[in-house]
């Protein structure tokens, strides 16, 4: 059994430890809070504009998509990765890059497959093993629509050059802060949509649809992008918060059972003492 000070000395770091996981957690949930509200007050508009699009597009002729419609045959692939850029969040970065590695080997199998990442942690394993285009963690540094706006602008110009014939996203779905469900979804060359003949939109469209639908299919895609990394963003801090709660009622266990040891051998010192103290006395008296 270890003596005193070795419990004493364990006891106090893992004390230590509790007082950062605890601390870690309050400020994830602060943060949870703010990404949540962000995220679920931009899913009605997302949800909205992909509606209104594909609504549109089943009332027009021909190819309404344009360029970002383009249905080729695929030979070269993007996928975009988003994962964080710290760790401490349980299995929210490990469940990406095996979502990526699985689609790769399951979906792509033979097919040239170039990855883009966001978030540092999924860039440094994957860029082991598989080529990485480029790599931006830096948008998670000021996370605005402007800022992601950019990146759409660069994937959206690599499908209409031909760089690539498909692009997927790979990101974590907020649900709840104890669940983050990985996501796959396509990005280009966006989905052809089931033609309704009974579609009857009653608005008034000025310029025509067709203009209408070219402007708002680069800003759908926009969105769809910001949508996933703000989705990921929230799922983030809800795993980091969840792992430091775990984290904290772990190594209160573990101290509470390092207490238990303590006071055992704390108690049996005790009496090892008494003992030599009455052995000695009654050496004294014979």
């Amino acid at each position: 059994m270890a003596n005193l000070k070795e419990i004493r000395n364990r006891i106090s770091s893992i004390g230590s430890t509790m007082q950062i996981t605890s601390a870690m957690k309050m400020v994830s949930a602060a943060k949870l809070k703010k990404a949540q509200d962000a995220i679920t007050a931009m899913r009605p508009y997302s949800s909205k504009l992909t509606e209104l699009l594909q609504s549109l597009s089943a009332t027009l002729e021909g190819d309404a998509g344009g360029a970002y419609s383009d249905q080729r045959e695929v030979n070269k692939v993007l996928l975009v990765s988003i994962t964080s850029n710290r760790g401490l969040c349980g299995g929210f970065n490990s469940s990406i890059v095996k979502a990526t590695i699985n689609t790769i080997k399951e979906k792509y199998n033979g097919t040239q497959v170039d990855i883009f990442t966001i978030g540092k942690k999924g860039n440094d394993i994957l860029s082991k093993e598989y080529n990485v285009l480029e790599n931006r963690n830096d948008v998670f540094d000021d996370l605005t629509f402007e800022n992601v706006s950019e990146i759409a602008e660069q994937l959206m110009e690599l499908f209409v050059e031909g760089t690539y014939d498909k692009i997927e996203i790979i990101y974590n779905h907020f649900k709840n802060a104890a669940t983050q469900i990985a996501m796959v979804e396509q990005f280009l060359p966006i989905k052809p949509t089931e033609t309704d003949e009974n579609v009857n939109l009653d608005y008034i469209f000025e310029p025509s649809k067709e203009e209408i639908v070219l402007q708002l299919i680069p800003k759908s895609l926009k969105t769809q992008l910001y949508k996933a990394i703000r989705d990921s963003f929230a799922a983030e801090h809800g795993a980091r918060m969840t792992a430091m709660h775990k984290a904290t009622d772990n190594a209160k266990e573990l101290r509470d059972d390092l207490l238990l040891t303590y006071n055992k051998a704390r108690q049996a010192a005790i009496t090892n003492e008494i003992l030599e103290i009455v052995g000695g006395a009654e050496a004294l008296n014979n």
